[in-house]
């Protein structure tokens, strides 16, 4: 009874803490955001009014930014929709066969090894629901940083080409032949769907469907604007490029910063792990304790839950989203 009252007490503290780490996330990812794009100088350059105008445009723009990004948060991706985001051909049945294989393996080596009933059952789970979607959202997120390294010089090549005189279509065929990856794929499928009769604002919407990036649903934004009222679209781009490297700097500054504090953390966090390995290698008996034990598996249960805690407060206090 007494482990049962601190195990719900320890849940219950985690609880509490998970929720307030959370809370104090999202009030810092939006002061982030608001300090990237009014600038440290913002109360003193507001005299001047072609500053203030060009901030002001920056401030509504990280605005729009961050209510597209709540908004995709809330939307729950489907199987077909990562594996379009991942940027691979792979058709749902076949990526559920595979599914399968990968699921049929690894309940056999959980047998062979010899898990208990229980962590077999869980292991074909795992294998077969949560591994192979965890591969494609890692491939996804891979696939969008390599997008968003190019996108702010592919924003700015289109903008110095409509200010040539290029039509809209033109520009984006050109990124697509000066850019590769990604970047070149996505403007490559675009100019390809509106030559063959896809209007623009619906091929530029269908990549922002496979490139679910607040910025990239920025630019459909404009571009299905000016289609429709003609307005000027290279001062849009211009200010999404701008806010696009505003936050690439702020994020890279603190990358520099918290770097120590990461190096910090992850020694901390393999620390114990080390500890009990060379524990296990030289007295094995004495460290045998604790897994034969009801006592020694409670207290390891609770050594394992709070590290884990103290990894993730570490994490959320190292980790700055801009």
């Amino acid at each position: 009874m007494t482990a049962i009252i601190l195990s719900l007490l320890i849940f219950l503290i985690m609880g509490i803490t998970a929720s307030l780490l959370i809370l104090n996330t999202q009030s810092q990812r939006r002061t982030h955001m608001m300090r990237v794009v009014q600038g440290s100088d913002y109360s003193v350059n507001k005299k001047a009014n072609k500053t203030v105008s060009r901030d002001q445009k920056r401030f509504d723009l990280a605005n729009k930014l961050q209510d597209e990004e709540k908004e995709a948060k809330k939307k729950n991706a489907s199987i077909s929709d990562l594996i379009m985001q991942a940027g691979l051909e792979t058709p749902v049945k076949k990526f559920w066969i595979y599914s399968s294989i990968f699921a049929v393996l690894m309940t056999l080596l959980a047998v062979v090894i010899g898990l208990s009933k229980f962590l077999i059952v869980m292991v074909s789970i795992i294998s077969f629901f949560g591994l192979p979607k965890l591969f494609l959202k890692f491939k996804a997120k891979r696939r969008q940083k390599k997008f968003m390294e190019d996108f702010a010089d592919a924003l700015e090549s289109m903008m110095r080409l409509l200010k040539a005189g290029m039509p809209v279509s033109e520009a984006i065929k050109m990124v697509a032949r000066e850019f590769t990856g990604p970047m070149g794929d996505e403007m490559g499928r675009v100019y390809d769907q509106q030559k063959i009769g896809v209007p623009l604002p619906e091929a530029v919407a269908a990549s922002a469907r496979r490139m679910p990036l607040p910025e990239m649903q920025m630019f459909a934004t404009a571009i299905a604007i000016q289609t429709q009222t003609g307005a000027s679209l290279s001062e849009v781009l211009s200010n999404l490029a701008g806010v696009i490297r505003s936050r690439f700097k702020l994020k890279r500054k603190i990358q520099t910063m918290s770097a120590e504090a990461k190096i910090s953390a992850a020694i901390i966090g393999a620390l114990p792990v080390v500890v009990t390995l060379a524990l296990y290698a030289v007295n094995r008996e004495y460290i045998q304790l604790l897994f034969d034990e009801p006592t020694g598996r409670f207290m390891l249960g609770c050594a394992v839950t709070w590290m884990l805690l103290g990894c993730l407060v570490m994490r959320q206090m190292i980790n700055f989203k801009v």
